[in-house]
């Protein structure tokens, strides 16, 4: 019988302490471990692309300190003793921020046959993978946003609302997006925002936003939460619908949060709220939306940005970044 004697040491980002407000170099420790040899049916996997997301500064509450950080990264399978997974193939992996790691198989997925030699491989995590599937549900199925409809999205150049913004325009929708800079406002009219505006530099958000959609919004993409979105509400048209997404301005926050927005215009004007996960799809739907976002993409009617940090060492800082919103569209690090 054949025996694999091949040592293997995956460095792995652990919490070292949880977060208290911003999270700093000491929150994170990265260590060093020897993987054991495969079993019947396992496969080492080697991680190329690895992502940072905010719900991660979120999820890592659930974790014990000296828990490895999770997240999905795209990996190439470097040893196989699983006929399913042969050596070279390309999968998504949830396993967290580690160099290599072992899987059984039954929660990899297989880089989709149809992915055109032309997209990065890093798209499975982003746009054509995670972030792009919570701007389709969460705009289409959550806001059910349809042609002729005004859609507002914030942190509109991040990962996440670039892909919101684009769907809806594909879909018809008339587009505002907001973000923290000069050179994310470019980007977002450049891909096609009917207005578009750095929320740091205007006088008032309330005013924007009335210049911008003077008989107010049909659809609100949040991705913020706090004061921001206690303003929008207030403009929301009759059954106004808002999906909520993430709220990345409270996160780091370790003050009480501020009140929430008012009940009588909720009741009155009849909007619906709505938080989710991206998890929530899966199956054929799942699919469906994967096909669909590959196929915009390819023919170029959804572009992507991706924020490239290389090393592995360099997560914390990528981390840390993404929360500043350093990124123009998706962080991304290659291993």
């Amino acid at each position: 019988m054949q025996k694999s004697f091949r040592m293997v040491h995956a460095k792995i980002w652990t919490l070292k302490k949880h977060f208290e407000g911003n999270p700093t170099d000491s929150n994170f420790e990265l260590k060093t471990v020897e993987l054991p040899p495969l079993k019947n049916g396992e496969v080492l996997l080697e991680a190329l692309f690895l992502t940072v997301d905010p719900y991660m500064r979120v999820m890592a509450k659930s974790l014990k300190e000296g828990d490895k950080l999770m997240g999905q990264q795209v990996a190439r399978v470097v040893e196989s003793k699983n006929s399913a997974f042969p050596t070279g193939t390309i999968v998504l992996a949830s396993s967290g921020w580690t160099t290599h790691s072992i899987s059984d198989g039954k929660e990899l997925e297989k880089m989709p046959a149809e992915w055109p030699d032309t997209l990065p491989l890093s798209l499975m995590l982003g746009t054509v993978g995670m972030t792009g599937l919570t701007a389709y549900f969460g705009l289409l199925d959550i806001c059910g946003a349809k042609s002729g409809e005004t859609v507002l999205v914030n942190a509109a150049a991040g990962a996440v609302g670039s892909v919101v913004g684009q769907i809806a325009k594909l879909k018809g929708c008339k587009v505002v997006g907001t973000a923290g800079s000069d050179e994310k406002v470019a980007y977002l009219k450049k891909l096609g925002f009917d207005f578009a505006f750095n929320y740091k530099t205007i006088e008032s958000l309330e005013e924007t936003l009335k210049k911008a959609s003077p008989d107010g919004y049909d659809c609100y993409f949040d991705n913020v939460g706090g004061e921001f979105s206690n303003t929008v509400i207030t403009q929301m048209k009759k059954f106004g619908r808002v999906a909520i997404c993430g709220a990345i301005s409270t996160y780091n926050r370790t003050r009480p949060l501020p009140p929430g927005p008012s009940p009588e215009i909720i009741i009155y004007q009849q909007i619906r709220m709505e938080g989710f996960i991206v998890y929530r799809w899966q199956g054929d739907v799942r699919q469906k939306a994967l096909k669909d976002l590959l196929k915009w993409v390819s023919e170029g009617k959804i572009q992507y940005t991706e924020y490239i940090i290389k090393g592995f060492d360099n997560m914390p800082a990528a981390f840390m970044g993404m929360l500043k919103g350093d990124n123009l569209g998706k962080t991304i690090v290659k291993a």
